[in-house]
């Protein structure tokens, strides 16, 4: 399995999941144009893509998706606030019911942010993928991840210090996860099978990618990688 971010961050989500000739998108937070763009020109060879909420930088295409044939799946809040409930290729999901798609085996379960959201374990060819991104952590450990791709919004130490306005310096300790509750949430979970680690939607103003990335390799010996803003 191969994960690939394309683009990461408030302007923008969008990720693509691989295993042998599948294909799995994750978000659609960018312009559909671009998102053409960035895989190819041809999204029909998608299995399907999985939207984790409703905010914009992660569902901005989310109709043009849907009418370009893919199929979509989500909450049923999701669908419901992006006024696309009841289209033919939309799937609700239920946290913690796991579904199969053309040989992935997915299982969403609920999060922690301002909105309705989810995270997926993604199963295909033996191994196991961890999706987490906007929650102010995960509620759930877990076995035999061999990826992990996870959220290090900010640095409550950088947070603490800026100028950012209060209002929002609330609302990202309340609904994101920042780089001290991942390392928290690694040290509570088993690491023994996971080969790479992706820190996603990092803060512009309140993260150190580098420290970051050094932080996590340290802490848990594995390589990591910082996803880019547009790959």
């Amino acid at each position: 399995m191969i994960f690939q971010p394309i683009a990461s961050g408030s302007s923008g989500n969008l990720y693509l999941v691989q295993d042998v000739n599948h294909f799995l998108a994750i978000e659609c937070g960018i312009r559909f144009k671009e998102m053409r763009r960035k895989l190819n020109f041809n999204l029909a060879w998608l299995d399907g893509l999985l939207l984790s909420h409703s905010h914009g930088d992660h569902s901005k295409a989310a109709k043009d998706v849907l009418a370009a044939g893919v199929e979509v799946y989500a909450l049923g809040e999701t669908f419901e606030a992006l006024s696309i409930n009841g289209h033919h290729n939309a799937h609700e999901l239920k946290p913690l019911q796991a579904f199969s798609v053309n040989g992935w085996r997915v299982l969403p379960f609920g999060l922690v942010h301002d909105v309705p959201a989810m995270g997926f374990i993604i199963e295909a060819s033996g191994e196991k993928l961890l999706y987490v991104t906007d929650t102010a952590y995960v509620p759930y450990r877990f076995k035999g991840l061999t990826m992990i791709a996870i959220e290090a919004n900010y640095s409550e130490a950088i947070l603490r210090e800026s100028d950012e306005d209060a209002t929002r310096k609330m609302r990202a300790l309340r609904y994101h996860m920042s780089i001290e509750r991942v390392l928290g949430f690694l040290a509570v979970n088993d690491l023994s099978k996971v080969r790479e680690i992706f820190l996603l939607h990092l803060s512009d103003a309140h993260s150190d990618e580098a420290m970051f990335k050094r932080l996590v390799e340290e802490w848990t010996g594995k390589p990591v990688y910082v996803a880019p803003e547009r790959a």
